[in-house]
């Protein structure tokens, strides 16, 4: 896309820091102001990824001790509450960011999954419990895509990438932060003391939030690009307004489908793994804290992937760099059916959490990138959205295969087998976004 700037300085915004802002065309660097509002957002999706993977530690707990009869296939309904909230959440959360407001949307999601996860320490039932998991999902679910269009329009367009991948490291930062806390916390204080952490978002993060953070949807509406302007005016969106109607037909229709599709198969894989490998690798026969160091392992995995992929993605694309990222969990995957020593299981764990969570960091750059400003949280809450129909279907189905007596590999063979489908729908991205391309230039030559 071509990116003309605008002759008139964007509105300052009426509350928060504001930050240089434009929707396909940002200020050429970085300021404070900008780096402060990124910051914050990243420390949001910390408390993200440790609300996530909270529960995937406190799992065995529930089923032994918590005296409310929960079975595995039970648990693994418990663990999908959270990813239907989610997928409510990310849906609704995207497109309102679109309309409402990057800067809104952000803190109200924070504080909806901040309350409602403290409040999880305090169930009295298993009822309850799935019940306040679900709506902590809502807000977990919708401030990923939030934060994901805010920083995007923070940051220069050739660095969105890079940026995108980073800022998701905090997920599993905040996984390793949830296995780590639970060696010690679980066993001294109970599995309740686990979501009281979630309070430190509440009292912290939220506040910060409230003096640093933008609210960019103005300023991208007024100064974005001819081309994103050209691109409203086509879709009958001259005044700026985005919907599912504009993503779900020509010219986004056919790569919307497979970024939703990929997402699917790579969150099963990912959120799978986060639920159930504590519990798994105790079925295998190792106690908690040894479960656990396997469970830190994936994350640290999947936080060293962040990175790595965030420079390859820079370096490669983020499609192609998604392919491969997804080859390398599914291989990761396989080989631990084969029941390799521990030291190659701690490997492959951290293959899989480079794999599984990159691919992940590399969808979300990739449709941070390919839609216009208007579009742009509505098309990640679209993706992210109705991927979590996997995370949704993976702790049922890990539940229910081991409820069936088929075993740890029954799991990660399924794992497996949903990060290679990742691979495959990526790659057919990859060729229609060529085949696009190929199109556009040859259009521009006549």
């Amino acid at each position: 896309m071509s990116h003309i700037p605008s002759p008139v300085s964007p509105p300052r915004a009426s509350q928060g820091t504001p930050g240089p802002v434009a929707a396909d065309g940002p200020a050429p660097r970085f300021s404070k102001a900008s780096a402060a509002a990124i910051l914050v957002c990243w420390l949001l999706v910390v408390f993200d990824g440790y609300d996530l993977i909270v529960y995937g530690t406190v799992q065995s707990s529930l089923i032994a001790e918590a005296g409310w009869g929960l079975t595995k296939a039970t648990a693994g309904t418990i663990g999908s509450m959270a990813f239907v909230g989610m997928m409510i959440g990310a849906i609704f959360a995207g497109r309102m960011a679109d309309s409402w407001g990057r800067r809104r949307t952000i803190l109200w999601c924070a504080v909806i999954f901040s309350i409602f996860t403290v409040l999880c320490a305090f169930a009295p039932n298993a009822a309850v419990f799935g019940a306040a998991r679900l709506i902590a999902g809502i807000g977990l679910g919708g401030l990923v895509p939030s934060a994901n269009a805010l920083v995007a329009e923070l940051v220069p367009a050739k660095w969105r990438s890079i940026v995108a991948t980073l800022m998701m490291s905090g997920v599993p930062i905040g996984g390793s932060i949830a296995a780590l806390v639970g060696i010690g916390l679980i066993p001294a204080f109970g599995w309740e003391s686990m979501f009281l952490v979630a309070a430190m978002a509440l009292v912290v993060v939220v506040p910060l939030g409230l003096k640093y953070l933008p609210e960019t949807l103005a300023a991208a509406l007024a100064t974005g690009s001819a081309a994103d302007k050209a691109a409203r005016k086509a879709a009958g969106k001259g005044s700026g307004q985005a919907g599912f109607k504009s993503l779900l037909r020509a010219p986004y229709l056919g790569v919307s489908v497979l970024f939703a599709l990929a997402t699917i198969a790579t969150l099963f894989a990912w959120y799978g793994l986060g639920t159930w490998l504590p519990n798994l690798m105790q079925l295998a026969g190792y106690n908690l804290g040894s479960a656990l160091t396997f469970a830190l392992a994936l994350n640290l995995g999947a936080v060293a992937g962040s990175v790595i992929t965030a420079w390859a993605g820079t370096r490669f694309g983020p499609v192609p760099t998604a392919i491969a990222a997804a080859a390398v969990a599914a291989g990761a995957l396989m080989v631990l059916v084969t029941g390799p020593p521990v030291a190659v299981v701690y490997l492959m764990l951290v293959l899989a959490g480079v794999g599984t969570h990159g691919t992940q960091c590399l969808i979300i750059a990739a449709v941070a990138s390919h839609y216009p400003g208007h579009l742009r949280g509505t098309a990640l809450g679209w993706a992210l959205g109705t991927g979590r129909i996997g995370a949704v279907a993976a702790p049922q189905v890990g539940g229910l295969l081991l409820a069936a007596g088929l075993g740890v590999n029954s799991n990660f063979l399924a794992f497996a087998g949903a990060a290679a489908v990742a691979a495959v729908l990526l790659a057919a991205v990859g060729l229609k976004l060529k085949s696009k391309l190929s199109i556009s230039q040859g259009a521009s030559h006549v």
